[in-house]
C-alpha cells in the first residue's frame, strides 16, 4: 500500500567539493548525448567519472522534461538488482507480475528522460541488458553511463576520461593556472591550509608532485590532505620515496594503476592504527553509513543490547520475544588473528609504516600482526604504534628505555631493508627473535642494486607494546572516522538523522584487501553487518507503529545498500541462511508499505528456498511473501503462500504469526473482489481481538479491511463505526501509515452516505498523512477519490486537474490500475461527470495541468478547498488571469516573458541559447500548468503579473506541512 515519493525534479549528486575545469570533455559529453542514446564515460579509477557525469547530465537537463535520474551502483552486488535500483532511481513503482526489466521499459515508453548508471564495471552484464533493452524498447530515454570497461554495445559511443593535463619539466609555468591538476591541488590545499595558493616559490614543486601523480584527480586530493603537516616541498620528498618503494613491484601493472595505489598505500600508511583498522572493517559496508554503523561493524566490543519498550505500550500485543538473541554470549563475534603483512615487492598495498630494522638489513617487523585485527594480543611487536593512546604512535626506545630518535618517516620506528618475501622477525632488545603476538604488518623497506638501505634507519632493538584488550573501543572507532574523513578518506554528506560517510569505491577495494589478508576477518566484520542491519531493522519494526514513521521510512531508504549486503552476505555465507530469512520477514513492513514489494519478493524467494525447516522465521517469511505476492496480482500464489504460513504457525503453537497470516488471506479475498467472503472473513478476526504476540500494524489493518468490504458493501454506518475504533488504536500510538488508510475508509464511507463535505475533508487528511510517510500508491488511491468526490460536489475543473494529477501518479505505479474494476470504474464515473460540464477542451486543459504538477504541488492543490484562496493569499484576491494552484520553474518563467514579448519559437530558442524543440517543449509545459490554449493567454498572463503589487504573490507555495 505504499511506495517512496515520485520525483519530477532532477536528481544529480550534490557536490561537496569545487569541480575544476574539464571544459573539454564536458563539450565532448554534450555533443555526443545529441547524437547517441548510450554513452560510456570510461577510465581508470580515481580519474573523476562519476564526477564528470554529473555535470554533463547537469548541462544538459533542460533537454529531458521528464528528468535526470541518477542511478549509484557502487553498493549493489547482485546483477539480479540491477533493474529494481534503475525503477527506483526512477520513482517507479510496479507491482505487476511480468520480469522487473520489462515492466521499467514499459513505464518509461514515452517519457523523454535521461538515465546516469554510475559505477557500471562490477555489473557490466547486467548494466548491458539494461541499457539494451532500454535502447530498444523506448525512443526518448538516453543513457550516460560510467564504466572503467565499455558495455560491449554496438549502439554505445565512448568517451575516454583521461587525468588532468600537468605541465611538462620544461613547461611555463606563469601560467600555472591553466592546468586543471594544480588548480585541483590548490583549491584542496586550500580547504587544510586556509590562504594557501599557487605563488611563483611552490608553482615548480607542485606540477612535479601532480605530474608524479600522473594527473590522477583521487591521487591529488589524497596528496594534498598531507599539507595539513607537511610543505609541498616534504610531500614531494616522501612520496618520491613511498613511488621508489612500491613501483618496483610487479612490471604488469599499469602506470597509473600504480600510481593510485601507490598514493592510497601511503595515505593508508600515514593513518594510525585505529584508523587503518577502521578502513579496513568499513570496507564491508556499502553504500552511505551513519556512525552507529560504523561503531557496530568496527568496534571490539559489543554493544549494549536495545532496551525493549514496555509490552503494554510496544508495537506487538503483549508476548514474549518470539526470536531469542542468537548470540547470547558477550562477544558474539570475536575478531580473528591479526593480518599479515603485505610482501615487500608487491603493488598491491602497503601495511603500515612501522619501521624496524639493524645495519645488517634483518628488520623487526610483527610479521602477522595488523592494524586490523591485531588489538588482543599483549607482549611486543615492532608496529611502530602507542599503546598509552589509540591513534598514536609509539617511541622506539633503545636497551636503557631511552627515546630513539627517528631518523626518517612520518611515525617513529626504524626501516628493514630486505626485499624478499620473507618477513622479518622481531626481536627483543639482545637481537634474539620474539614470537610476534599481535601488531599491524610491516611493508620491508627497498633497497638500491648493491643491496644499500634507500635511507638510513634508526638503530634496531624497537620494542612496542599493543593496546591490551578489549581493543577497538565504540569511542576509538568515532576519533578514527574523524580521522579518515580529515584526511578525505571518507566522504561526509547529510542523511536523515545526521550525518553520513561514504567509502570511495577505489578505497573500500583497498581497504578489502587488508581485510582478507587473514583468514575469517571478512567474515567476521560482514556478519557484525549483518547482525547490526538485523538489529536496526527490528528497532524500526517495533516502532513502526508509531510517530516516527516519516523517519524510519528514510532511514531504510538511506541503508538499502547495507540491507541488501546483509542479506546477501546471509544467503551466500554456510550456516547463515537462517538469520537472512529472519531479516527479510523483520522488513515486511519496509517491503509493503514503502514500495519494494518486488525486491521483498526476491529476497523472500531466495530465504525460502534456502531455508526450508519449519521455523518461527520461515511462518514468518511464507506470509510476508504471499502479501507481496498478492500486492503483484499474483493471487493463487498469494493464498498458497499464506495457506501454507497458517498452517506451519498452528503447528508450531504461534498464534501471532497465524493472525497475520490470516490477515494474508482475508486481504487476498478483498483484494480478488470476493467482498462477501472478505466481510465474513474480518468480521470474525476483528471480534476475535488482538492476539499475543500480533503486530499493532496488522491489529489495525484488520479494521482498516473490514471498513473496506463494508463500505464498497454499502454498509457505510457500521464502516464508520469500525473506523473510529481503528482511528482510536492509531491515535493513541501516535501512528500515521495505518491511520491513513483509515481515513481514505471513512471518507469512502462518508461518500457512499453523500456526505461529500465530510467525506472531502477525511480525504484530504488521508492525502496530507499519505504524503508524509511517501506512501505514493495511497497517494493514488486518494487522489481518485477526492476526484471522484469533486465531481459529485459539481467542482468540475477541480475534479479534471486531480483526476490529472492522479493519472499521473498512477502512470509510475500501473496504468491500468492492476486492472482493477471497482478502480477503473470510479475513475471513469468522474471523468463522465466533469469533462460534459466543463466541455471536452476546458477538461483537458485541466487535466493536462494536474499531470504536469510535481507531487507536492499536487498534494498541494487537493489540500485547497475548491473556490477558495490558498492560505497564503487569504489576505488578497488573486491577480486577472491568475492561476494559483501551480507554479512555472525559473525557465519557464524565462520564456513566458519572451512569449509576452512577442518571440516566436525560434527566436526564443536563440535569445536563451537553446534548441528550438526545446523551446516549443517549455511553451506547452506553460500552457498545460496555466490551462491556455493559445500564446495570447500567455501574454495577458505575465503582463498580470508585473502589475504593482495589490495581490499576494502569483506563485504561493504549498500550504505549510507539505513541503
Amino acid at each position: 500500500m505504499g511506495g517512496s515519493a515520485p520525483r519530477r525534479d532532477h536528481q544529480l549528486p550534490a557536490e561537496t567539493t569545487s569541480f575544476v575545469d574539464r571544459r573539454g570533455e564536458l563539450t565532448q559529453g554534450r555533443e555526443l548525448l545529441a547524437r547517441a542514446r548510450l554513452v560510456t564515460l570510461t577510465g581508470p579509477g580515481g580519474v573523476g567519472k562519476s564526477r564528470l557525469a554529473a555535470r554533463i547530465a547537469a548541462r544538459v537537463q533542460r533537454a529531458f522534461p521528464d528528468g535526470v535520474r541518477f542511478v549509484h551502483l557502487s553498493g549493489l552486488h547482485d546483477p539480479a538488482l540491477v533493474p529494481l535500483a534503475a525503477a527506483d532511481a526512477l520513482g517507479l513503482h510496479d507491482r505487476s507480475a511480468q520480469p522487473a526489466l520489462d515492466a521499467l521499459v514499459e513505464q518509461v515508453r514515452g517519457r523523454r528522460l535521461l538515465l546516469v548508471v554510475d559505477n557500471c564495471e562490477h555489473l557490466a552484464g547486467a548494466c548491458a541488458r539494461l541499457a539494451a533493452a532500454l535502447l530498444h524498447g523506448t525512443e526518448g530515454v538516453r543513457i550516460l553511463a560510467t564504466s572503467r570497461h565499455r558495455l560491449g554495445l554496438t549502439e554505445e559511443h565512448l568517451l575516454e576520461v583521461r587525468p588532468l593535463p600537468v605541465p611538462g619539466p620544461d613547461a611555463d609555468l606563469s601560467a600555472a593556472d591553466g592546468y586543471p591538476a594544480l588548480t585541483l591541488f590548490a583549491d584542496r590545499a586550500a580547504a587544510v591550509v586556509p590562504g594557501f595558493r599557487l605563488t611563483p616559490a611552490n608553482r615548480a614543486s607542485v606540477a612535479r608532485l601532480c605530474h608524479r601523480l600522473d594527473g590522477l584527480p583521487l591521487a591529488i586530493e589524497l596528496a594534498a590532505v598531507r599539507m595539513r603537516v607537511l610543505d609541498v616541498d616534504q610531500l614531494l620528498d616522501r612520496l618520491d620515496d613511498r613511488y621508489r618503494f612500491l613501483t618496483t613491484g610487479s612490471p604488469a601493472a599499469l602506470p597509473r594503476h600504480q600510481t593510485l595505489r601507490a598514493a592510497v598505500a601511503w595515505s593508508h600508511d600515514l593513518c594510525t592504527l585505529p584508523e587503518q583498522t577502521v578502513w579496513a572493517r568499513l570496507s564491508v559496508v556499502a553504500g552511505s553509513f551513519d556512525l552507529e554503523t560504523a561503531e557496530a561493524v568496527c568496534a571490539d566490543t559489543t554493544p549494549e543490547p536495545v532496551a525493549r519498550p514496555p509490552e503494554d505500550v510496544g508495537y506487538r500485543v503483549p508476548y514474549p520475544d518470539p526470536y531469542p538473541d542468537p548470540h547470547p554470549h558477550p562477544h558474539p563475534h570475536p575478531h580473528p588473528a591479526a593480518l599479515p603483512a603485505l610482501p615487500a615487492h608487491s603493488t598491491e598495498g602497503p601495511g603500515a609504516d612501522a619501521r624496524a630494522g639493524d645495519g645488517s638489513g634483518a628488520g623487526a617487523c610483527a610479521g602477522v600482526g595488523s592494524c586490523v585485527g591485531g588489538w588482543s594480543g599483549g607482549g611486543s611487536g615492532a608496529c611502530g604504534r602507542s599503546t598509552d593512546d589509540v591513534g598514536m604512535r609509539a617511541r622506539p626506545t633503545d636497551e636503557s628505555g631511552g627515546d630513539v630518535r627517528p631518523t626518517d618517516g612520518l611515525g617513529a620506528g626504524v626501516r628493514p631493508v630486505d626485499m624478499s618475501d620473507a618477513r622479518a622477525q622481531p626481536t627483543d632488545g639482545t637481537g634474539t627473535p620474539v614470537r610476534p603476538r599481535g601488531g599491524f604488518g610491516v611493508r620491508a623497506r627497498p633497497t638500491d642494486r648493491s643491496g644499500a638501505r634507500v635511507r638510513p634507519a634508526a638503530p634496531a632493538g624497537v620494542t612496542i607494546a599493543l593496546l591490551p584488550p578489549p581493543g577497538l573501543r565504540t569511542d576509538d572507532v568515532l576519533e578514527a572516522v574523524a580521522g579518515l574523513v580529515d584526511k578525505s578518506v571518507l566522504g561526509r554528506e547529510p542523511g536523515p538523522g545526521g550525518v553520513r560517510y561514504r567509502l570511495l569505491d577505489t578505497l573500500r577495494q583497498y581497504g578489502l584487501e587488508q581485510l582478507r589478508r587473514v583468514a575469517g576477518e571478512e567474515e567476521a566484520a560482514r556478519r557484525r553487518q549483518r547482525d547490526w542491519m538485523l538489529r536496526r531493522a527490528e528497532e524500526c519494526e517495533r516502532g513502526w507503529f508509531g510517530p516516527g514513521q516519516p523517519e524510519t521510512v528514510a532511514r531504510l531508504r538511506a541503508d538499502r545498500d547495507n540491507l541488501r549486503a546483509a542479506l546477501d552476505f546471509s544467503l551466500s555465507a554456510p550456516g547463515e541462511t537462517l538469520a537472512g530469512l529472519r531479516l527479510a520477514g523483520t522488513l515486511w513492513f519496509h517491503w509493503h508499505a514503502c514500495g519494494a514489494s518486488r525486491e521483498g519478493l526476491y529476497w523472500l524467494d531466495r530465504a525460502l528456498a534456502a531455508a526450508p525447516e519449519p521455523t518461527r522465521e520461515r511462518s514468518r517469511g511464507l506470509w510476508v511473501a504471499g502479501l507481496l505476492a498478492a500486492a503483484t496480482r499474483d493471487f493463487p500464489r498469494g493464498r498458497r503462500q499464506a495457506t501454507e504460513a497458517l498452517a506451519l504457525a498452528r503447528a508450531l503453537g504461534d498464534a501471532a504469526e497465524a493472525a497475520h497470516a490470516e490477515y494474508v488471506i482475508g486481504v487476498i479475498r478483498l483484494f480478488g473482489d470476493d467482498l462477501p467472503g472478505a466481510l465474513r472473513h474480518f468480521e470474525t478476526t476483528v471480534a476475535r481481538g488482538p492476539v499475543p504476540g500480533q503486530h499493532l500494524s496488522l491489529v489495525g489493518l484488520d479494521q482498516v479491511e473490514l471498513a473496506c468490504a463494508l463500505g464498497f458493501l454499502g454498509e457505510a454506518e457500521r464502516a464508520v463505526e469500525v473506523c473510529e475504533q481503528a482511528l482510536e488504536l492509531c491515535e493513541r500510538h501516535g501512528e500515521q501509515w495505518v491511520r491513513s488508510y483509515v481515513l481514505r475508509i471513512l471518507a469512502l464511507a462518508h461518500a457512499v452516505r453523500r456526505d461529500w463535505p465530510r467525506a472531502e475533508r477525511q480525504g484530504r487528511e488521508a492525502l496530507r498523512l499519505k504524503l508524509a510517510v511517501h506512501d505514493v500508491i495511497g497517494i493514488a488511491l486518494t487522489l481518485d477519490l477526492l476526484a471522484s468526490i469533486a465531481a459529485e460536489r459539481g467542482a468540475h475543473e477541480h475534479a479534471a486537474v486531480l483526476l490529472g494529477g492522479a493519472d499521473r501518479v498512477w502512470a509510475d505505479i500501473d496504468t491500468g490500475r492492476w486492472g482493477s474494476h471497482t478502480l477503473n470504474s470510479v475513475r471513469r464515473d468522474s471523468e463522465e461527470r466533469a469533462a460534459p460540464a466543463l466541455g471536452r477542451d476546458a477538461f483537458e486543459r485541466a487535466h493536462r495541468r494536474g499531470h504536469a504538477l510535481g507531487l507536492t504541488e499536487l498534494v498541494g492543490h487537493a489540500l485547497q478547498e475548491p473556490g477558495r484562496p490558498h492560505p497564503a493569499e487569504a489576505t488578497a484576491a488573486p491577480p486577472p488571469h491568475d492561476d494559483t494552484t501551480v507554479r512555472l520553474t525559473r525557465r519557464e518563467t524565462e520564456v513566458a516573458r519572451l512569449v509576452a514579448e512577442g518571440l516566436a519559437n525560434q527566436q526564443i530558442a536563440d535569445r536563451l541559447v537553446i534548441a528550438r524543440r526545446t523551446a516549443e517543449g517549455h511553451v506547452e509545459r506553460i500552457l498545460g500548468k496555466l490551462g491556455f490554449s493559445n500564446r495570447s493567454q500567455i501574454a495577458a498572463w505575465m503582463t498580470a503579473q508585473r502589475r504593482p503589487a495589490r495581490t499576494a504573490a502569483p506563485h504561493p507555495h504549498p500550504p505549510e506541512g507539505i513541503t
